[in-house]
C-alpha cells in the first residue's frame, strides 16, 4: 500500500520540460539564461523525489509544494547562482583575522585594481622600450625606495611560496640549520619541516625547544651546509628557562662562514614610523642588521594583498628569480596593483590610507564613544547591552603576545543564548561575525568600519525583535 501511494506521489510531480516552459521560468530564463533554470528545476525535483522516497511527504504536502514550485526554483538559483565569497563585518576585535580574509585593502588599492582589472595593462611591456619588460618593476622602485637602494625583491603568492623558493633555489639537496624552538606549524597545519622537505632541503635540527645557542649552530655546520635560517615564532611564545641567539650573532657567524643567512619575518611589519606595533621584527631592521635574505607576507601588518615577498641580497633575489618555480609562484596583475597602491602609500608616509595600520592606532577613547553610541541606539530593545573594557587581538600570526585596549559591547538576553544571538546576527546580511564568551556575545568595535555601525545597530536591532 505504501508503495502504490509513493507511486501515485511520484506521478504528480511535473516533467522538467514542462515545468520550465510555465511563463514565470520562461522570464526568468530569459534573465539568468536557460540552462542556469533548467538545472534549478532539476535540483528541486530531485529534492521532492527524495522526500517522496524519504516518505517525509504525503498527497496535502506535496500539494503544497507543488503550489509553490516557481518559489522554489527562484530561490534554488538564487543560491546557486550567488557569490559564495561575501562581505561580512568583522566585530571579532581580531585585526588580521586569517578566516575573514586578514588585511583589507585601501580605497586606492580598490582603484588600482578596478583600473588594472577592466582593460589590458603593461604588466610584462616596457612601455619605454616599446617591447617585453618584467612584471617585478611595478614594485620593485618602491621597495628599493622603502628598503634602500641595492636591496632586491620579488614576489610570490603567498610566505609559504616564498619561504619555499628561498629553500630550494639556495639549498636544494644541502642542509639547512635551524633551531629546534623555531619549528613553527603555521595555519592550515603547514609545518616549516613539510615546507623544506618540499623544497628538497635538508633540515638540520639544533638546540633544543626552549634553548638554542650560537655554539649549536657552529658545531652543526658542515661542507654540507648551504644556508643559516632564523624563523620568528609569528604566533607563538616561549617563556621561563629560554634562550635564543641574537641575530646579530647569526650574522656574524653567517658572514665568517660564507653562508646566506635567511630569515622568515612572517607578518611582513614595515615600520618607518607608522607606530603600528611595538616589538614586532621589522623587515628593515632585520636587512640593515645584515640578513641576507628576508621573507614575509603581504597581507599581515604590512597591509596588503595576499603575497609572499621576498627582500635582500641582489645576487641571492636573481638566483631565486632565475628558478623555474618563480614562475609557478608568481603573482598576477591584480596582486601587483594592490601591492603597488599600497607601497605608494607607505612612501609617501600616508599611514592612515592603509586600513590595517589605521585600525592598529584607534585609541580606546573613540571606540568608546562609538559604542556608547550603539547601546544607546538599542536602549530601548530586548537586548541588554552594557559597554565594558576589553581587549583586541593583532592576530594573524603576527604579535601572539600583544593586547589593545579597547572597549566592548557585551550582549544578553533573556530569551535567546549567546550562541543564538551569534547564530541570528551570522544569517543577517552582511553576516555580522562577533565573539562569543562566557555566555556573553561580544562585539568590538574596533575592527568594524564607522560606516558600519548603522548596519550592525540593525542587526543588533532585528536579533532583539525576532
Amino acid at each position: 500500500m505504501q508503495t502504490d501511494s509513493k507511486v501515485d506521489l511520484y506521478r504528480s510531480l511535473p516533467s522538467v520540460d514542462e515545468l520550465v516552459k510555465r511563463e514565470p521560468l520562461v522570464a526568468l530564463a530569459a534573465k539568468q539564461g536557460q540552462p542556469a533554470v533548467t538545472d534549478a528545476v532539476r535540483s528541486v525535483l530531485g529534492w521532492l523525489r527524495n522526500e517522496i522516497a524519504a516518505g517525509r511527504l504525503d498527497a496535502e504536502k506535496l500539494q503544497l509544494a507543488l503550489s509553490r514550485l516557481v518559489e522554489a526554483v527562484e530561490g534554488e538559483l538564487r543560491r546557486a547562482l550567488g557569490h559564495s565569497l561575501t562581505k561580512v563585518i568583522n566585530a571579532t576585535g581580531v585585526i588580521l583575522h586569517t578566516n575573514l580574509g586578514r588585511a583589507p585593502l585601501a580605497a586606492s588599492a580598490l582603484e588600482h585594481i578596478r583600473e588594472t582589472a577592466e582593460g589590458y595593462s603593461n604588466l610584462e611591456f616596457d612601455l619605454e622600450a616599446g617591447e617585453r619588460g618584467k612584471r617585478d618593476v611595478h614594485v620593485a622602485r618602491l621597495f628599493e625606495k622603502l628598503l634602500g637602494a641595492g636591496v632586491s625583491t620579488i614576489v610570490v603568492n603567498n610566505n609559504a611560496a616564498a619561504v619555499l623558493l628561498a629553500l630550494n633555489t639556495l639549498a636544494e639537496g644541502a642542509e639547512v640549520i635551524v633551531s629546534r624552538g623555531e619549528l613553527v606549524e603555521i595555519g592550515g597545519s603547514f609545518r616549516i619541516p613539510d615546507v623544506m622537505a618540499k623544497s628538497n632541503a635538508i633540515l638540520r635540527e639544533v638546540g633544543t625547544t626552549n634553548r638554542t645557542r650560537i655554539s649549536d649552530y657552529e658545531r652543526a655546520i658542515t661542507d654540507k651546509t648551504r644556508l643559516l635560517l632564523r624563523v620568528h615564532r609569528s604566533n607563538f611564545e616561549i617563556t621561563g628557562f629560554t634562550e635564543q641567539v641574537a641575530l646579530e650573532e647569526l650574522v656574524h657567524l653567517a658572514r665568517e662562514r660564507k653562508i646566506p643567512l635567511l630569515e622568515d619575518l612572517g607578518s611582513g611589519l614595515l615600520d618607518l614610523h607608522s607606530g603600528a606595533v611595538d616589538g614586532e621584527p621589522d623587515v628593515l631592521d632585520s636587512l640593515r642588521s645584515g640578513v641576507d635574505v628576508v621573507t614575509y607576507s603581504g597581507d599581515k601588518l604590512l597591509g596588503g594583498p595576499q603575497a609572499g615577498i621576498l627582500s635582500g641580497r641582489a645576487d641571492l633575489i636573481e638566483k631565486m628569480r632565475s628558478n623555474s618555480l618563480f614562475r609557478a609562484l608568481r603573482v598576477d596583475k591584480l596582486t601587483y596593483a594592490a601591492l603597488e597602491a599600497t607601497l605608494i602609500a607607505y612612501v609617501q608616509g600616508d599611514y592612515e590610507r592603509i586600513p590595517v595600520l589605521r585600525l592598529l592606532r584607534l585609541g580606546k577613547q573613540e571606540i568608546a564613544r562609538r559604542a556608547q553610541a550603539v547601546a544607546e541606539r538599542l536602549s530601548s530593545s530586548r537586548l541588554s547591552i552594557e559597554t565594558i573594557d576589553g581587549e583586541s587581538l593583532i592576530g594573524g600570526g603576527a604579535a601572539p603576545t600583544a593586547v589593545l585596549p579597547t572597549c566592548l559591547l557585551a550582549l544578553r538576553s533573556d530569551h535567546l543564548s549567546a550562541q543564538e544571538i551569534s547564530a541570528r546576527l551570522l544569517a543577517f546580511v552582511p553576516p555580522v561575525i562577533t565573539r562569543v564568551e562566557e555566555g556573553c556575545v561580544l562585539v568590538d568595535l574596533r575592527t568594524v568600519f564607522p560606516e558600519q555601525d548603522p548596519v550592525v545597530v540593525e542587526a543588533l536591532r532585528r536579533v532583539a525583535n525576532s
